[in-house]
């Protein structure tokens, strides 16, 4: 029981933030799924796109393209490459180790929010 709470909360906490400032998956999801239900960084990873997988922000995306704030074109174009570089970089991902990947996530992150709390 207390792992469903623990799932549901992550599952909140990710669409909040997801239909707030439009992340969830990675930053959210993979390291709330390591570090409260002790899944290995490349299973949390796979589950974490096993929620992608379904529509999951379709009343999310849809506020914004009411607003306007949906290009299209730009959308359609990330996806098909997404889908392309989802499968190359699950490949590399599991063939290099879970401790490497686990790192070079970390430095991602950093990396990130450096650059948005000091640089425009």
């Amino acid at each position: 029981m207390t792992t469903i709470i623990i799932l549901l909360c992550i599952g909140l906490f990710a669409g909040m933030l997801s239909g707030f400032v439009g992340v969830g998956g990675g930053i959210i999801m993979v390291p709330a799924l390591v570090y409260f239900l002790s899944m290995s960084q490349l299973q949390a990873q796979g589950t974490s796109l096993a929620v992608l997988l379904l529509p999951v922000g379709v009343l999310a995306v849809y506020n914004y393209h009411k607003q306007g704030l949906v290009d299209v074109q730009a959308a359609i174009i990330i996806a098909l490459t997404f889908l392309v570089g989802g499968f190359i970089g699950s490949k590399i991902s599991i063939s290099i180790g879970e401790e490497s990947v686990k790192k070079i996530f970390g430095a991602i992150l950093l990396l990130v929010a450096i650059k948005m709390i000091l640089f425009k």
